[in-house]
């Protein structure tokens, strides 16, 4: 069987799917061989948002949508492979999470890109729903980040701190003793890329520059930090049915500030709720490697680093991994433990399983 896989995924802030395409070995790092990001056309990202942020589209709505991801998903995948050269038959099959539109921690979760529509365009077998399987065995579903970064990451004798910066973040501990422990910490990108639409900057703050503009208002801090998500102890993950532009204006409400101000806010809430996860579950001074969209944005970087003084701030890119594709990479990785039936190390302590659960279905491409 070929070591070769592809991993596909498009996150919170549901801009487009990144895709890797990783060939695995029993000695050595998984070798990242070809990525990419296919933006979602306008009209499609815009009909993910109005379901993720609505959550009232009509069951037409989400089958129509189901099937519109799925392709775009195959599109990724047959793309990935033209840019590398490789010819299909050379792959073992696809890892797809889909886009998720629910997160409902305790009781469900839903994922979108019909995964039939993509083992039939591609002619691959796909791994999908990743999440499901572990929530009916009693866990979160959520974060999956965690199993590969203590896969790929651990150093036996030393902790370690992986912290993804997506539309949410999680933070991952990899204990010197082969332990694992991760969660979500509450919102990363998501409402600082909200507010930056909002302000007409495009999709995001680019590089954090209106949020080094302004400053934190210490008023509108502590409220957000009141919210109850904050205060709860791990096993948790959340997403953007709790963090979202309502509940920004929630707090927003009868405020009078400059937009630059509440972006810094804003900023500081993810660093200041990242650090603190991290004061109370990881030793002082542990080194901390971050991925996701999140490094690219220098003073949320700065930000962290500087709530984490004793601890020194790099990217997953020290460890071998491009920062901006490790959940693609996850999910390759994930689609190669699937076909070997393996349950992932560690899921029960990230999420909360009663017993370990083998990760994703399967879905076999037509034959010829």
């Amino acid at each position: 069987m070929s070591s070769l896989f592809i991993g596909l995924i498009s996150g919170t802030s549901a801009d487009g799917i990144d895709a890797a395409l990783v060939e695995f070995s029993d000695e050595e790092l998984p070798r990242v061989i070809q990525t990419l990001t296919l933006p979602y056309p306008d009209l499609l990202k815009m009909r993910v948002e109005q379901m993720i942020d609505g959550g009232n589209g009509s069951l037409r709505e989400l089958v129509e949508l189901d099937i519109e991801i799925g392709d775009a998903f195959a599109a990724a995948a047959m793309a990935l492979l033209t840019q590398a050269g490789i010819d299909v038959f050379a792959v073992s099959a696809i890892g797809s999470h889909g886009q998720t539109v629910f997160h409902l921690p305790g009781y469900s979760t839903m994922q979108l890109g019909e995964p039939s529509r993509i083992a039939a365009r591609v002619g691959l077998p796909v791994v999908a729903d990743f999440r499901r399987g572990d929530m009916a065995c009693g866990g979160q579903g959520a974060p999956l980040a965690p199993l590969l970064h203590a896969a790929l990451f651990a150093k036996y004798g030393e902790t370690r701190v992986v912290v993804n910066l997506g539309g949410i973040a999680n933070v991952t501990i990899l204990h010197g003793d082969g332990n694992v422990s991760g969660f979500d910490t509450g919102p990363a990108n998501t409402l600082m890329d909200g507010w930056a639409q909002r302000c007409k900057l495009g999709g995001f703050d680019r590089g954090g520059a209106l949020a080094a503009r302004g400053k934190v208002l210490p008023e509108l801090l502590d409220a957000f930090l009141q919210d109850p998500y904050f205060a709860l102890a791990p096993p948790k993950s959340t997403g953007r049915e709790l963090f979202n532009m309502q509940w920004l204006d929630r707090h927003l409400d009868g405020v009078e500030a400059d937009n630059a101000d509440i972006q810094a806010t804003l900023c500081e809430l993810t660093a200041s709720t990242v650090s603190a996860a991290l004061q109370a579950h990881a030793p002082a001074g542990a080194p901390v490697f971050v991925c996701g969209g999140g490094v690219h944005n220098g003073e949320l970087m700065a930000r962290i680093a500087e709530n984490l003084p004793e601890s020194c701030v790099e990217t997953t890119a020290d460890l071998g991994i491009n920062p901006d594709f490790v959940e693609a990479v996850l999910f390759a990785w994930l689609a190669h433990e699937r076909i070997h039936a393996r349950s992932p190390s560690g899921l029960m302590d990230v999420t909360g399983a009663q017993q370990p659960a083998v990760l994703g279905g399967v879905w076999l491409p037509p034959r010829a």
